[in-house]
C-alpha cells in the first residue's frame, strides 16, 4: 500500500474510533502505532519510539509532582486561604477561582487543579447558597485559560516546543507561554463574569463531595464525641468510620471503646449499631456495626483499604486526607516542586531531565510513595501520546504533511498567513472538541510545520497557535477529561456547554489567529 494512503487511511480510522467513544484511548494509540508498523510505513523502533520520547517521560514525572501538592494538602491549603478570603459575592467568588485554578493548572496540569478544587468550590457553593452549575464550568474552562501560563500547564505545550525545536525554530521558554497565556486567562475572565449568569443553568449537581469541616461535626453529634475538628482530622492523624461487612472475622468479637488494635496503631473512638450508640466494655460485634477509628492516615488507609480488609470504609481516608491542609510533606512538596521550577526556567537540565529528578527526589523522600507515584500517573495519557506520536512522524516522513498541507494552501490560494492560520486554528478547535486536544495537536502539527516551510514562515506563530486552539475545548463535555469531571456536579447536560463554550472559543480563535503573530512574528 501507497505510505501517503496508508497514514491517512490510518488517520480516519483513528479519528473514528476517538469519536466513538467506545474504543478505548490507550488501545486507539496502540492500534496507530502497530498499523504503522504493519503497513510498512515505519519500522519497528520508529512505531514504538513514542514510549521512549523524553516528552512522554516528562508528562510521567509531572503527575507525579502533581500528586504530592495534592497529596499533601498543599492544593487544599491554598484553595482554603483564597477562597475563604473571596467572600460569597458571585462574581468575585468566579474572579478568584478562576486565578486561583489557572495558577494550579500552570504547575500541575488542568485535570489535577481541577480535580483538587472540585469538592472546595461546591462546599463554597453551598455556604454562599449559589448554584454548582454556576461555578463548575467557570472553574473547568479556567483551568484551560491557565494551561497557556507556564510550560508545565499541559502536554501539548511540551509537544508543540519540542515540535519547534526540532523543525527551524526553536523551544518555547518556561514562562514564554504567559505572553499568551495572561491575555486569554483575562478575556475568559471577563466573559464569564459579564455573561455567565445568563449562558449557565442553575442547578446543583447530584453529586456532593464531602465538606471536611461538617463531615467531622457529623461524626463528633452521631458518636457524643467532645473531640473538635483539628483533634480529629489533623495534618498526620484522622478518623474513619468503617462498617462490619458480612462474614467479617471482626463478627462475634469483643470490643471496648478506647481499645488499641492488636498491633496498636489503630483505636476505637466510638461505635453505633443503626440509630444506637454502643457503649461500655463488651460491644460484641455484629455484621452492620459501625465503628468510628482514630489512627494515622496511612495507617487508616492500610486497614480499610487492603483486598482483604476486615471492614468496609464509608469514606475513603486517603481522599478526606487530601482536605486536611499542610499534611505530612507538605513542605517538601513545595521545596522540591520550587527547586523543579528553577531547573525548568534556567534551562540548566533538558526538562525531561528537570520532572524526572523532582519526581525521583519526592520519592526518596518519602512525600509520595513508590505504589502512589506509579497509581498518579494517567497512563491512558501517556499511552494516548506515546501512541500518537509515531502518526506525526509518519506525516512528515511519508509527505503526506506536505501533501495536506499543499491541499489546505490550494483552498486559500495566495489569501496570505493569517487566512493559513485561521483555518489550522478552525481545524484544530472543530476536531479539539470531539477527541484528545493532545492527539488533534499531534495530527495537526505536521501539517503546519509543512505550510510553514513552504512558505518560508517562521515556525514559531504555527505551534503557539496551535496549543491556543487546542485549549480551546469547550463546546462539548467529552472534549476533556477536566469539563467531564464537572458534569455530574453540577449538574449540567450535554448542551450546556456550548452555551458560554462559544464566546470562549471564538476569544481564543481571535487571540491565536490576531495576537499571536504579533508577539512570534511570521
Amino acid at each position: 500500500m501507497d505510505p501517503v494512503v496508508a497514514t491517512l487511511s490510518i488517520l480516519v480510522l483513528a479519528i473514528a474510533a476517538f469519536v466513538s467513544n467506545r474504543v478505548p484511548l490507550g488501545i486507539v494509540a496502540i492500534g496507530v502505532s502497530l498499523a504503522l508498523f504493519f503497513t510498512g510505513v515505519l519500522t519497528l523502533p520508529q512505531a514504538l519510539s513514542g514510549f521512549g520520547d523524553p516528552t512522554v517521560l516528562f508528562i510521567a514525572a509531572l503527575f507525579v509532582v502533581s500528586e504530592s501538592l495534592d497529596a499533601t494538602g498543599v492544593t487544599a491549603w491554598a484553595g482554603q486561604i483564597v477562597i475563604g478570603r473571596a467572600g460569597t459575592k458571585r462574581t468575585r467568588l468566579l474572579l478568584v477561582i478562576g486565578v486561583l485554578v489557572a495558577v494550579l493548572t500552570a504547575v500541575i496540569s488542568i485535570n489535577g487543579a481541577v480535580a483538587a478544587l472540585l469538592p472546595l468550590v461546591v462546599v463554597v457553593a453551598s455556604r454562599a447558597g449559589i448554584p454548582t452549575s454556576q461555578l463548575l464550568l467557570p472553574l473547568a474552562f479556567s483551568a484551560h485559560a491557565g494551561s497557556l501560563l507556564l510550560l508545565t500547564g499541559t502536554p501539548v505545550n511540551i509537544i508543540v516546543s519540542n515540535i519547534a525545536a526540532e523543525n527551524g525554530g526553536r523551544a518555547f521558554g518556561y514562562f514564554e507561554f504567559a505572553l499568551v497565556g495572561l491575555p486569554l486567562l483575562a478575556g475568559t475572565l471577563i466573559i464569564i463574569a459579564l455573561f455567565g449568569a445568563r449562558l449557565l443553568p442553575s442547578r446543583n449537581g447530584a453529586v456532593m463531595p464531602t465538606d471536611l469541616v461538617r463531615h467531622a461535626r457529623l461524626l463528633r453529634q452521631q458518636y457524643s464525641l467532645s473531640l473538635d475538628t483539628g483533634t480529629l482530622l489533623g495534618p498526620v492523624n484522622g478518623v474513619t468510620e468503617v462498617v462490619v461487612p458480612p462474614r467479617s472475622p471482626l463478627i462475634g468479637v469483643k470490643l471496648c471503646t478506647g481499645m488499641a488494635t492488636p498491633s496498636g496503631d489503630l483505636v476505637l473512638l466510638a461505635a453505633r449499631r443503626g440509630s444506637e450508640q454502643l457503649k461500655g466494655q463488651d460491644i460484641v460485634v455484629q455484621a452492620g456495626d459501625a465503628l468510628l477509628l482514630q489512627g494515622t492516615w496511612d495507617d487508616l488507609a492500610r486497614h480499610t483499604e487492603a483486598p482483604d480488609a476486615k471492614v468496609l470504609a464509608v469514606a475513603a481516608p486517603a481522599q478526606i486526607r487530601r482536605a486536611v491542609p499542610l499534611g505530612r510533606g507538605a513542605k517538601r512538596a513545595m521545596v522540591i516542586l520550587g527547586l523543579m521550577v528553577v531547573l525548568l526556567a534556567t534551562g540548566i537540565v533538558p526538562p525531561a531531565v528537570g520532572a524526572l529528578l523532582a519526581a525521583s527526589a519526592l520519592v526518596l523522600t518519602r512525600t509520595v510513595a513508590v505504589a502512589q507515584a506509579y497509581q498518579s500517573i494517567s497512563w491512558t495519557t501517556i499511552v494516548l501520546i506515546a501512541g500518537m506520536i509515531p502518526l506525526s512522524t509518519a506525516f512528515i516522513q511519508t509527505g503526506t504533511a506536505d501533501l495536506v498541507g499543499g491541499w489546505l494552501l490550494g483552498l486559500v490560494g495566495g489569501a496570505g498567513p493569517h487566512v493559513v492560520l485561521l483555518v489550522l486554528v478552525l481545524l484544530t478547535i472543530v476536531l479539539g472538541q470531539l477527541i484528545s486536544n493532545t492527539a488533534t495537536v499531534l495530527i495537526i502539527a505536521p501539517i503546519a510545520v509543512s505550510i510553514a516551510a513552504t512558505l518560508d514562515l517562521s515556525v514559531q506563530p504555527f505551534m503557539m497557535a496551535l496549543t491556543v486552539a487546542g485549549a480551546a475545548a469547550f463546546l462539548t463535555p467529552i472534549a476533556t477529561p477536566a469539563n467531564l469531571m464537572v458534569m455530574e456536579p453540577g449538574g449540567y447536560r450535554f448542551g450546556d456547554y456550548w452555551k458560554l463554550g462559544l464566546p470562549l472559543a471564538l476569544w481564543f480563535l481571535v487571540v491565536a489567529v490576531l495576537y499571536v503573530p504579533v508577539v512570534w512574528p511570521f
